[in-house]
């Protein structure tokens, strides 16, 4: 990989180089051979004579093999009072960046986040052979395009909204609402609800208390994924047990998990009863279901809280306003 800093933008031609019109010989212009790049690490600028020829500098490229040329690179180099030289790329109309200080290949290091720790000291482990859960002999694969250049393009910060309450207290209906919301704003969301998740990618597990475990683990790290593609994901689910809750947030750096607890009385989440399911508990006919014979277990330190009672029942929409304003004020509606 070939890396050139402080540079302001480069422009390419088609057309063969031509040599600089200066004449004072304080200045010569550098046209570096711009191919379809194959895979190559370069530590410097190099060619068979490196040395000024009349007013411009052939540098070569040095590529194994042959490739297609598609056009040229432009350089500037100018020689200082002391004789050294300094490079800068052209931005086109005669413009050219400040001077750059000496290409070269930069071994980057980068730090993976697994369980929510850092996996090795400055991402050194990334580039070994690893063991993670009962997964062996994986490594860890890094795209040039991260989670910061996806953000940029989105203007946007990626981030889990993880909406957790009882069956019927509006988790589904305030992520949707939050959902059009933000997309009213021109932001970037997907909402991962409990059930649709469990229409495919978790339709194997059940609703004992381990396969509920794993059914939170996964959309977890779901989450995890649309987070760092920069998109606002919003996952709405009972998610019952704050061990479990507690484990999604550890995926996450610190801001990036906001927990959303919806504060509704059970008498009204049963009176609500949109799919029938407290019927068929209170009848015995579903055994573990949540608020009747399994216990939820409210946050203790979540982000925001909506709470509705009989007395105030607040629209899911300006429910949904007020985290859009959360999300305002901690930036995540800006890259």
């Amino acid at each position: 990989m070939l890396v050139a800093t402080s540079c302001g933008g480069i422009s390419t031609t088609p057309a063969p180089p031509q040599p600089s019109s200066d004449t004072g010989g304080l200045s010569s212009r550098a046209s570096v051979p711009f191919r379809t790049p194959s895979t190559y690490s370069m530590a410097s600028l190099q060619g068979s004579n490196p040395l000024f020829q009349g007013s411009f500098l052939e540098a070569d490229l040095g590529y194994s093999t042959p490739s297609p040329r598609i056009g040229f690179v432009r350089l500037f180099t100018s020689r200082s009072d002391a004789g050294c030289v300094s490079m800068g790329l052209s931005v086109g109309n005669g413009e050219r960046s400040s001077s750059l200080a000496a290409i070269h290949a930069v071994n980057e290091t980068r730090t993976a986040y697994i369980n929510g720790k850092a996996d090795g000291v400055h991402g050194e482990n990334l580039d070994q052979i690893s063991t993670v859960g009962n997964s062996t002999n994986i490594k860890w694969h890094q795209c040039s395009v991260g989670k910061l250049e996806r953000q940029e393009l989105l203007q946007q910060k990626g981030c889990v909204i993880w909406i957790t309450g009882l069956s019927g207290s509006g988790k589904s209906t305030v992520a949707c609402a939050l959902s059009r919301a933000l997309h009213a704003r021109g932001k970037l969301t997907y909402v991962l609800d409990g059930d649709n998740v469990r229409h495919g990618l978790n339709s194997d597990l059940s609703f004992k208390a381990k396969d509920r475990a794993e059914n939170i683990r996964r959309i977890g790290e779901v989450g995890k994924l649309f987070s760092d593609a920069g998109v606002i994901c919003i996952a709405s689910l009972i998610s019952p047990y704050r061990k479990d809750r507690a484990a999604c947030r550890a995926l996450f750096p610190e801001g990036d998990f906001i927990e959303i607890f919806m504060d509704v009385p059970l008498q009204i989440c049963e009176g609500r009863d949109p799919k029938g399911l407290y019927k068929l508990a209170r009848s015995g006919k579903i055994k573990g279901f949540t608020g009747v014979d399994d216990p939820y277990e409210p946050p203790l330190n979540c982000e925001i809280v909506l709470k509705q009672t009989e007395d105030d029942c607040t629209t899911p929409c300006n429910m949904a306003e007020q985290v859009v304003s959360y999300l305002e004020e901690k930036g995540y509606l800006h890259a």
